[in-house]
């Protein structure tokens, strides 16, 4: 039997009764206000923002799948039918892809999965800082390191290092997290270091193929990432809300596709190193070859700037969106698929009927950036916010393939790539130590190592200023 809940729920069943027992088959005038109050609550219920903010993310996403599909150019020349070909482009791409479906589905629910372990913001924003301090300052050497170990190697280690990662996340200790970014950091570095020159090498050292079939490769590339993006957040969502699961589910299921990764990866590729060289001799070749090119210096300048403010974008978009009710794993395929149209009104720009230069897309989209930011530092409702870092992720698509193809016309005399790192260094570093001086803690919680461990009150060690 259901608890009372309060006097007037006793009294108003004793009414009804009454009533029916005084008219049986008819209608009596107590029941009758109460229809209007259910009609009312009804209409409230379906009135309220949390629909509105379930179906916008929907809403957005089919869209923005609309719009790729409208811009996305056809292709300049067909496919290379090459079978020798086409069975080594399978084969990168069996390895390939299931390590970049890994790595998107631990981006939706990071910051869900350490608040539900209790950390307040700035314990969270530190684990975050591990992240990207590894991945910045590996970045540095992470091109000799993989030269000198095997780009086949440093693949299954990117795949080991991930799977690790992943497997910490089941832990609430803070220093098992702490490492788990770490190793999540440097995975990340390989994997976005190691796979692209593994094929480039094989492609033209040992198939010999022409070099103008690699941008059929990595244009395959792109557009599975792309899907993957999307898909990755809609997963995350399935097995985190829709299986009651838990946000700690995407990491585990990422497991078995880094697995599989390394597994073919290692199986079915041939080892292949490039040249020998100290890790000091590279990091200085890069330094030079960024203080000796002015036009260098500014686009790596442009560059570490760029991906400073999109490191802590990273942190707080959750917490951003997250109290409005929007489900995190669709916002993120959002966030993804307007990214993928960015990418696509770039190619449709620079191909198109107007043939626009990405020198202009750059700045473009560098300002499409800052107004999406202001727009985010204004006092907006939900559904504003929203829109406004959908419309950062789509400047990012546009900015990520106008700053690559600039950073290939300039590498032809030294190595820009690497000169960049060194701008990015200070940085993303700079960015790690600020993202736990961040406001927005609640008074009091749980320290870092569990209940039993460290406790961070008021005037606690971790904590910082203000209430979320």
């Amino acid at each position: 039997m259901a608890a009372p809940r309060g006097p007037e729920a006793e009294v108003a069943p004793r009414r009804r009764r009454g009533a029916a027992a005084a008219a049986p088959g008819v209608r009596g005038s107590s029941q009758e206000p109460g229809i209007p109050k259910r009609v009312e609550e009804l209409r409230s219920a379906l009135l309220s923002p949390l629909p509105t903010m379930l179906l916008l993310p929907f809403s957005a996403l089919a869209l923005l799948l609309l719009t790729c599909l409208a811009l996305e150019p056809p292709p300049r020349r067909p496919s290379p039918s090459n079978p020798a070909f086409c069975s080594f482009q399978r084969q990168f791409l069996l390895g390939y892809l299931p390590a970049l479906a890994a790595d998107w589905l631990q981006g939706p629910l990071l910051f869900q999965l350490l608040h539900s372990r209790g950390f307040l913001r700035s314990q969270i924003a530190t684990l975050y800082s591990c992240g990207f301090a590894s991945n910045v300052a590996f970045g540095l050497i992470s091109g000799p390191f993989v030269d000198r170990l095997g780009r086949k190697k440093s693949c299954v280690l990117s795949s080991g290092l991930c799977s690790v990662s992943c497997l910490l996340q089941l832990s609430q200790d803070f220093l098992a997290l702490a490492a788990a970014r770490l190793l999540a950091g440097l995975g990340t570095s390989l994997l976005f270091s190691a796979f692209e020159s593994w094929y480039i090498h094989e492609h033209l050292e040992r198939h010999d193929f022409p070099a103008e079939w690699i941008a059929d490769t990595f244009s395959h590339v792109a557009l599975w990432n792309s899907g993957l993006a999307v898909a990755a957040g809609l997963l995350a969502e399935l097995v985190a809300e829709g299986l009651a699961l838990g946000p700690v589910a995407p990491f585990l299921v990422a497991v078995p596709f880094l697995a599989l990764s390394g597994i073919l990866a290692g199986k079915n590729w041939e080892e292949n190193y490039g040249k020998s060289r100290l890790c000091g001799k590279a990091c200085g070749e890069g330094l030079r070859g960024l203080v000796s090119d002015p036009r260098a210096l500014l686009l790596g300048l442009v560059q570490a700037l760029v991906e400073s403010i999109l490191l802590i974008f990273a942190f707080l978009w959750t917490p951003v969106l997250e109290p409005h009710g929007i489900p995190l794993g669709i916002a993120f395929s959002g966030f993804t698929a307007a990214s993928a149209a960015g990418s696509a009104l770039f190619r449709r720009g620079v191909a198109g009927r107007l043939r626009l230069q990405p020198l202009r897309l750059l700045p473009a989209s560098v300002l499409l950036l800052a107004l999406a930011l202001l727009l985010l530092a204004l006092p907006l409702h939900p559904p504003g916010d929203f829109l406004a870092v959908l419309l950062l992720q789509l400047s990012c698509g546009m900015y990520f393939p106008a700053m690559a193809f600039l950073r290939r016309r300039l590498e032809r005399g030294g190595d820009v790539a690497g000169g960049a790192r060194w701008l990015r260094l200070p940085l993303g570093l700079g960015v790690a130590l600020a993202l736990p001086a961040l406001p927005g803690d609640p008074a009091g919680t749980r320290g870092v190592h569990g209940d039993e461990g460290l406790r961070v009150e008021d005037e606690g060690l971790l904590e910082g200023d203000t209430g979320e």
